[in-house]
């Protein structure tokens, strides 16, 4: 899949940067989308389609969910940021509430913001694909809520079914992985340290997971996830976006960190003024 740069998002109010509907909305049109070659390269390789029943946790805004129920799968998402959630509705439920009124992906998809989703998909059936998108190892304690919800969603599933964890590649294959370290260095630069920054991708993230959820690993993948953008200030706002930058600015200011992201950007600004940063992210393949 050819990655493609954002459109440029340089006029958008940036007073607004702060509002939790806009970050979402950031991630959504900015950032999410430079994941969808992991999507795709999981997908293929797990010939996802209309056989599947997949229970997707962080479904986050929903592109992942969208392109499963492209390829025929019943959906069903979780995750507790309602903003990005609502915009997940927009995608995948677009008439939702309107009578009379029925979307193509609609009746594949269901999406819960609280608790735990229901023991069967859309269809009856019982789950046989869980995924998590969200790719952990690079920031301290990222994996602390998603042990207890692969515990409770595993019995949801049928026995047997296929577990998709993700995380980063090694930082030495990320191009981001400087970037990041901003983020790093700010929270640890706070008096006293801040918890919850920036720490580096460790070989065995995933298998740890694995082991500690009661998961059986069952394969393993890399995919080339660049992320492109049409401007710095795109990129500023993107990678933002993604939460890893949070505990940088408890630590110091929004504004500090967006002036230091965007000076650690400057190596991969091109001629064109636009931004690109070739990145390697992992999938694990398990089974319950």
């Amino acid at each position: 899949m050819t990655p493609t740069l954002v459109r440029n998002l340089r006029d958008a109010d940036s007073s607004a940067l702060a509002e939790a509907g806009t970050r979402a909305r950031d991630w959504a049109e900015i950032q999410e989308r430079m994941l969808a070659p992991l999507y795709e390269a999981v997908y293929d390789r797990l010939e996802v389609g209309a056989a599947t029943r997949m229970l997707s946790l962080g479904c986050g805004s929903g592109l992942a969910m969208l392109v499963a129920a492209a390829r025929g799968a019943q959906v069903t998402g979780v995750d507790s940021d309602r903003e990005r959630l609502a915009l997940a509705r927009e995608r995948l439920l677009p008439n939702e509430g309107t009578e009379g009124a029925e979307s193509a992906p609609a009746h594949r998809a269901r999406l819960h913001d609280t608790g735990l989703p229901p023991a069967v998909g859309a269809d009856g059936a019982p789950y046989d694909l869980i995924t998590v998108f969200e790719p952990i190892g690079c920031a301290a304690g990222d994996t602390e809520g998603l042990v207890p919800a692969l515990r409770a969603a595993v019995p949801l599933a049928v026995r047997g079914a296929t577990v998709v964890l993700t995380g980063w590649g090694p930082p030495e294959r990320c191009a981001t992985a400087p970037v990041l370290r901003v983020a790093a260095r700010l929270t640890e630069s706070a008096r006293p340290p801040r918890p919850g920054g920036w720490r580096p991708t460790l070989r065995d993230d995933l298998e740890d997971v694995a082991a500690r959820a009661g998961l059986k690993p069952d394969g393993s993948g890399r995919v080339s996830c660049p992320f492109g953008y049409a401007d710095p200030d795109s990129a500023v706002r993107g990678l933002l976006s993604t939460g890893l930058f949070d505990a940088a600015v408890r630590a110091t200011d929004r504004s500090q960190v967006e002036k230091e992201v965007a000076e650690a950007l400057h190596p991969y600004l091109r001629p064109d003024g636009t931004v690109w940063m070739p990145n390697v992210f992992r999938y694990l393949i398990c089974t319950t």
